[in-house]
């Protein structure tokens, strides 16, 4: 944790202007590594540098996207027009306070998921299996309400967030920071609510102080399951569609016989039939044309309509 502090501490020392590029190509940004260039880009490393990439913004008269962990998004081959605020480089954990009944963690929203899973395994606490099972950054996990398939606690993001801060730049061009406790956010699914718009750059998260000796054997375990069940080491995004209620989206898929299914690059991985995985050539048309044929095979076979977790950024035809 001094580690995280120490960065935290150097970052605003540092206290350097914003570098705003021009035609960044985002492939390599996101884990299907496939999408186009971004029209202008920054990666603030501070909440400063994010209030002036809104501002700058704002002041060009520039759509804004976000880009976080890139785990659980499709970019257009076509690019993204406007300004991409990439926030991979907001991190640290700015604070670890522990007291006999819980333990909280003040985290920028750009930090892996991973550095908190190693705080928790630090102090043996149950949020260390469920980080363990996630990919991507905090603030994408908010906003996505990330989860994992099987029985555990926590299941969901929202069972360890305490509360949000969030930026917003209005539209007289002023930035406003917000904040949200975890009971003014309205969580569902895969989705939060009520704390847009803006972009949130903290992430505070909490679990009962009880540790437990049996944490490490267990996050050992479901990296091994993991390991064992899904392609881990082939460009994907993790699971592409949500479970429709009292079933699951890879028993689904492989029952309509579309494991190994492909178009182009794009395949359906014949380890886990809810992963799309780019063999290494893929484009992100060919990963969408390849969602799409999954969705209305399964939806004739079964009368069950798919939805995406995957949110697609840049420029697309209107009918995906």
């Amino acid at each position: 944790m001094f580690g995280s502090a120490l960065l935290w501490l150097l970052k605003r020392l540092m206290n350097k202007s914003l570098k705003i590029e021009k035609n960044i190509s985002l492939k390599k940004f996101t884990s299907w590594n496939v999408g186009g260039e971004a029209e202008h880009y920054c990666s603030p490393d501070s909440v400063e540098q994010v209030k002036e990439a809104l501002l700058y913004g704002y002041k060009n008269k520039l759509k804004v996207t976000i880009l976080a962990g890139g785990t659980n998004v499709l970019i257009s081959d076509e690019g993204v027009k406007g300004l991409v605020i990439h926030t991979h480089n907001l991190t640290g954990i700015e604070n670890v306070s522990i007291n006999e009944k819980e333990v909280t963690m003040e985290v920028l929203s750009g930090t892996p998921k991973a550095e908190v899973l190693k705080e928790f395994m630090k102090l043996r606490l149950r949020p260390a299996i469920f980080f363990a099972g996630l990919p991507g950054d905090m603030g994408g996990g908010v906003v996505m309400n990330a989860g994992v398939g099987h029985k555990i606690s926590p299941k969901e993001f929202c069972e360890v967030v305490k509360s949000i801060e969030v930026l917003e730049c209005t539209e007289e061009g002023k930035v406003k920071e917000k904040a949200f406790t975890k009971d003014e956010i309205e969580w569902s699914y895969r989705k939060s609510k009520n704390w847009q718009p803006g972009i949130i750059t903290k992430v505070v998260v909490g679990w009962p102080n009880d540790p437990d000796d049996n944490i490490l054997k267990e996050v050992r375990d479901g990296n091994k399951r993991r390991k064992s069940t899904q392609p881990l080491n082939m460009p994907s995004c993790g699971s592409v569609f949500k479970n429709p209620e009292g079933n699951h989206s890879g028993a689904l898929i492989e029952q309509a016989g579309l494991k190994g299914k492909s178009v182009g690059g794009a395949q359906v991985s014949e380890k886990h039939a809810n992963f799309i995985i780019n063999t290494g050539s893929a484009t992100a048309s060919e990963i969408a044309e390849l969602i799409q044929y999954v969705q209305n095979t399964v939806e004739e076979k079964y009368s069950v309509k798919l939805t995406n977790e995957v949110i697609y950024l840049g420029v697309w035809p209107e009918s995906v």
